[in-house]
């Protein structure tokens, strides 16, 4: 028999599996996302496994487990006798996150109150934030892509104004404990009653993406939009066919923002009308998250990601499709990594994370949950993409770049159409296959595409010189968004 229980340990939260007979050889939760090995003790008539519900990832704090499900896994080793589960907890509000536990699987969530994680909870909490009168505070409301991460512009604006003004408090707006918010930083979950407080106390909200559930502005209170891309890819009004309650939802979209910052004059030009973003200041400055590509040699991460410095690494950082949840499944990681003989570094778009789970397999790291991807971009030898932003970033390392475009025909005559033709601008080799890759990473020359390549820097990342967070704060400053005292 197995029995099990929460515990805490050290005021962090665990999972504690007992049983009677050898001890086995490992005990494990292995959910998307993350793994955690048990502590075993006991020798002889009961054995305990106690499992921390929190993990580290890259280097980073132990933080509480992201939200999904894990599967109990037991390698018995000379315990051969078939375990029956363990008995069943209910849904338990712990240390950082709320856990139930039935027939060998883990749920895991975020920390919010019971009484607010329902749809009478969340309409009350609303209700609230539309009406509230209270000050504004001298803060700074932060989201990056859902609260999936911590990262992108958003990050980068948080670290240029933690060093010229501390004073200013800073929240981060996060799907759960399990993403990690820079120093000095005050983590708020999403839905939870500080949550809805933040976001209609803080002077300035920096956000890279579309601003979720209500939204009532505040009188003084400004938005901030980084966006997290030059497109590529057609977005919002222009997207293919005709939707009435897309077009009403994008220009709605679109109202909200006060300032909208763009990588370059086409950026620019492309946002603003995709999002009926008209008579407006739009700030053409760079990306802040790409300020530390002008000094970063990349051997911090590649020590974080246990990687040697004289190892070959390959970045593969597809976007996401329109039409499936998951990561595309174009390139066999593991395969490309013998062939190349190199590290592979996968790199889902941060739509893939929830949904997906890591690509595992010798000489290959799963980063989409990495909180910089410009560390990232760092640290890797050579990018593979298909129609992600993240070429134009890429670019300014000067560093080869390769277009596995399995699906173009589809991806730009249906799925989404381009702004500019991809085979006409691309400063890499465009393939089809995951042969026709190999081949020429092996074969190309990168020097052969050098006047594509400066003539694609030229239009796309001229504005890239290491201190677009400088310029992006000071005018936030300037313009009294935040106080610096």
């Amino acid at each position: 028999m197995t029995d099990a229980r929460f515990l805490l340990e050290d005021g962090h939260a665990a999972l504690e599996i007992s049983g009677s007979g050898p001890r086995p050889a490992a005990v494990s939760l292995r959910g998307p996302r993350a793994r955690v090995e048990a502590r075993l003790h006991g020798r002889g008539r009961t054995w305990r496994a106690v499992l921390p519900l929190r993990a580290a990832r890259w280097g980073g704090p132990q933080l509480p487990l992201p939200t999904g499900e894990y599967r109990l896994h037991i390698d018995e080793g000379d315990a051969t006798d078939a375990l029956p589960p363990a008995a069943a907890l209910p849904l338990t509000q712990l240390p950082g996150l709320r856990a139930a536990w039935a027939e060998g699987l883990l749920r895991v969530g975020p920390p919010v109150d019971p009484a607010y994680d329902s749809g009478e909870g969340q309409a009350a909490l609303e209700r609230r934030y539309a009406t509230s009168r209270q000050p504004l505070e001298n803060a700074v409301f932060f989201e990056s892509f859902y609260g999936r991460t911590a990262g992108c512009n958003p990050l980068a604006i948080d670290r240029e104004l933690a060093r010229v003004a501390p004073t200013v408090t800073r929240y981060w707006s996060v799907v759960d404990l399990s993403v990690a918010v820079p120093d000095g930083a005050v983590a708020v979950v999403e839905g939870s009653p500080e949550w809805w407080r933040a976001r209609a106390a803080a002077r300035l909200l920096v956000v890279n993406d579309w601003l979720r559930r209500r939204f009532v502005r505040k009188p003084g209170q400004t938005v901030l939009q980084t966006w997290h891309g030059t497109p590529l890819k057609r977005l919002a009004l222009h997207r293919p066919g005709f939707d009435p309650r897309r077009m009403l939802a994008v220009i709605r979209e679109g109202r909200r923002w006060n300032i909208l910052l763009a990588q370059s004059p086409y950026a620019a030009r492309v946002l603003s009308r995709a999002y009926a973003f008209r008579r407006r200041p739009v700030w053409v400055e760079g990306y802040p998250r790409n300020d530390s590509l002008q000094t970063d040699d990349g051997a911090t991460t590649r020590r974080n990601l246990g990687i040697a410095l004289d190892e070959r690494v390959l970045l593969y950082a597809p976007t996401w499709r329109d039409d499936r949840e998951a990561m595309v499944d174009f390139l066999d990681p593991a395969a490309l990594a013998a062939a190349a003989d190199a590290v592979v570094l996968v790199r889902g778009h941060t739509r893939t994370l929830q949904p997906g789970e890591d690509a595992r397999g010798p000489r290959v790291i799963d980063v989409t949950g990495f909180p910089d991807t410009a560390r990232l971009l760092a640290a890797a030898d050579a990018l593979i993409t298909d129609y992600s932003s993240v070429m134009f970033d890429f670019s300014i390392t000067g560093k080869p770049i390769y277009f596995l475009v399995p699906d173009l025909e589809h991806y730009r005559g249906e799925l989404r159409g381009f702004y500019f033709d991809l085979l006409d601008a691309a400063p890499g080799p465009v393939v089809r296959t995951q042969d026709e890759l190999e081949r020429a990473l092996d074969d190309v020359d990168p020097e052969i595409f050098r006047e594509r390549y400066e003539r694609f820097q030229r239009v796309f990342v001229a504005r890239e010189d290491g201190r677009a967070g400088e310029r992006v704060v000071a005018r936030i400053l300037d313009q009294g968004l935040v106080d610096r005292e």
